[in-house]
């Protein structure tokens, strides 16, 4: 499955509390899920500051906001009334890859913000930060393995 997404500057700098004159970037990240045998799995991925502090929704693969609750770190961290207009996508299926272009403010990269993948498949496990990788230059481009359903997450600028 390929998405392309185009996150609104003036989206993720105010939620940061950038000023809305920053520049951006592409970036695109790639989730590849493995092949767990069940139903197409919620995935969302979202940032953090350096203090651990939810900043904001990069991509929610799955529309039933019903099973929210159960990307569990991020529906804590956002307290489940994120706004999601228009970073929605339908679940990814067991074995696929969800890539989504998105453009984040130059000012998050190599600045401590870490990007989290929250995952959960109906009747199956949730796996709350089942990937957090630092948003750095030097992490672009490498693969990483996930602790549930995630094969391999990577991010490129």
């Amino acid at each position: 499955m390929s998405i392309k997404f185009a996150l609104p500057v003036a989206v993720i700098a105010g939620a940061l509390a950038i000023p809305s004159m920053a520049s951006a970037r592409p970036v695109t990240v790639e989730t590849q899920l493995s092949s767990y045998g069940g139903d197409g799995a919620y995935v969302v991925m979202y940032v953090t500051d350096r203090g651990g502090r939810y900043q904001g929704t990069l991509w929610m693969a799955g529309d039933k906001a019903k099973y929210y609750k159960h990307l569990r770190d991020w529906y804590r961290m956002s307290g489940g009334s994120a706004t999601l207009d228009g970073v929605t996508g339908a679940s990814v299926g067991a074995g696929k890859t969800l890539r989504a272009t998105l453009d984040i403010a130059d000012a998050l990269i190599d600045a401590g913000y870490e990007i989290h993948v929250d995952t959960a498949v109906e009747k199956m496990n949730e796996n709350p930060s089942e990937v957090v990788i630092p948003l750095t230059t030097s992490g672009a481009g490498k693969p990483v393995k996930g602790r549930g359903y995630v094969k391999s997450f990577r991010y490129t600028l």
